[in-house]
């Protein structure tokens, strides 16, 4: 099944400017186009697209994800690479959500502190 630029991005959930941007930056490897110059998708560039949603959520910068998807292209021999790529990246993000859980135990103590003297008021003005 192909799919148009308009249905990838409805069904992707990301513009049809990004998804021509990233086919501008080389990083994504699979669109084809038909006789009149419509830019044709299927599933794999569906699936390639899925991860390149979630790399970029992640914070990986353009060139990476370039050089992630020029060593795919070079076939099985870069395997190792592409894993040490990914490994790489996996501890950034665990890095990253290590960080927000610290943010969060901190977001967590300010609301705890603020039920307190809210309650605290509440009593405080039905004294009164």
């Amino acid at each position: 099944m192909s799919y148009t630029v308009n249905d990838v991005s409805k069904k992707t959930g990301i513009s049809a400017h990004t998804l021509r941007f990233y086919e501008k930056q080389g990083v994504l490897p699979y669109a084809e186009r038909n006789d009149n110059g419509v830019r044709l998708y299927d599933e794999s560039s569906i699936e390639w697209i899925e991860t390149i949603i979630s790399l970029r959520s992640t914070g990986m910068p353009l060139a990476d994800l370039k050089q992630y998807v020029d060593l795919h292209k070079e076939g099985d021999q870069t395997l190792l690479e592409r894993k040490k790529m990914m490994v790489d990246h996996k501890e950034r993000v665990e890095e990253q959500m290590l960080q927000l859980m610290k943010t969060l135990g901190k977001i967590n103590y300010k609301m705890a502190l603020y039920d307190v003297q809210l309650q605290q008021l509440e009593r405080d003005s039905s004294a009164l």
